[in-house]
Formats: C-alpha cells, sequence, structure tokens
C-alpha cells in the first residue's frame, strides 16, 4: 500500500491523499480513481501534467428489492475515461484499490459493519489501520512477491516481526515524550 488517509470525502482530503501518493513514487505512474469529482482537481493540482490518468465510472442499475438498505445496487457496467496523459486503456482499472479494500475489510474487523466489532470511534479507525498498513508491508510475506511490499520496494532490506513494529511504536512515543 503506497499510502492511505482517513479522512471526508472532499477536496481537501483528495488533495492531500493524492499529494502524499505523488511523494511515495519515483517515476511517472499511471492513476486511475472512480468518478468522484475532487480526484479530478486533486490530480491536475499536485501532479500537473506529469501524470495518466483515467477514471473508471461505475453504472448501476436499479437497487434489489426489499434489500435497499444493505444491499447495493448491482453494477451493470463501468465506463473507463481517460483524463489526463496517454493512459493504457487495458490498464484502465480500479481492481486493486478494490481489492485491497476487501483485504482490509477481511484483515482489520473493524471494518466489518453491521457487527459488533466496528469501531465507533475515528482514533481507532485511524489506529487499526496503522497497525494493519505497517503489518501488510513490512511483516506479512505475499504470495506473489514471495517477500513483503516494503523489501520489494527497497524500502528496507529485513523482514520484519511483529516486534519490531512494536519498537516503532515506542521509539515514536519516547520522542514525542522527549520533545
Amino acid at each position: 500500500m503506497v499510502s492511505w488517509l482517513v479522512g471526508g470525502r472532499d477536496a481537501e482530503y483528495a488533495t492531500a491523499f493524492i499529494r502524499d501518493v505523488s511523494e511515495r513514487v519515483a517515476n511517472r505512474i499511471q492513476l486511475t480513481s472512480d468518478g468522484h469529482g475532487a480526484y479530478l482537481r486533486a490530480v491536475e493540482n499536485v501532479f500537473g501534467v506529469d501524470v495518466d490518468y483515467a477514471q473508471l465510472v461505475k453504472i448501476y442499475g436499479a437497487a434489489p428489492e426489499g434489500e435497499k438498505r444493505y444491499s447495493p445496487a448491482e453494477c451493470i457496467g463501468a465506463k473507463p475515461t481517460p483524463v489526463k496523459g496517454r493512459p493504457d486503456p487495458k490498464h484502465i482499472s480500479t481492481s486493486y484499490v478494490e481489492r485491497a479494500n476487501l483485504s482490509i475489510r477481511m484483515g482489520l474487523r473493524r471494518y466489518t459493519r453491521l457487527t459488533n466489532a466496528f469501531s465507533k470511534k475515528f482514533s481507532n479507525h485511524v489506529h487499526g489501520l496503522a497497525i494493519y498498513f505497517m503489518y501488510y508491508n513490512f511483516v506479512r510475506i505475499h504470495q506473489t512477491l514471495r517477500t513483503t511490499p516494503a523489501q520489494a520496494a527497497g524500502v528496507t532490506d529485513k523482514l520484519w516481526e511483529l516486534e519490531d513494529l512494536v519498537r516503532v511504536v515506542d521509539d515514536w512515543e519516547a520522542a514525542k515524550n522527549a520533545a
């Protein structure tokens, strides 16, 4: 996971998120978002012309009868739309982020709605995600990579243990308290 941010679905948060993404990548990237308008301005303001950007807007049918509250409408199609640069049509996709969202929901039970594990406090969501992403990037060996994403990206040269994550938090707390 290159970046994550917990916040509103508005222009301010979209810009903060896209800015963080841009600071974590070294080369020109192809970026795909959903049809949320805040990303249009955010990508333009942050990347300028140095990005290949497209939107994938899903088309939904009617909501299932009798299940309107909990069941989403059926996705009956998607319209890929190049926005900036020269995005490769074969790679205009939101599948990676959708799969990441599923992994988060499955691996972090606080995000399973309609259960007693669901976090009601904003700070619990943020802390839960911080731990999840550190584990995902630095501790968990991924089948396709045969290593951790952090090792594959050259961010670290060692396989972290859970104790390493605890040490990072302890060191951060000690530095914060010393200041």
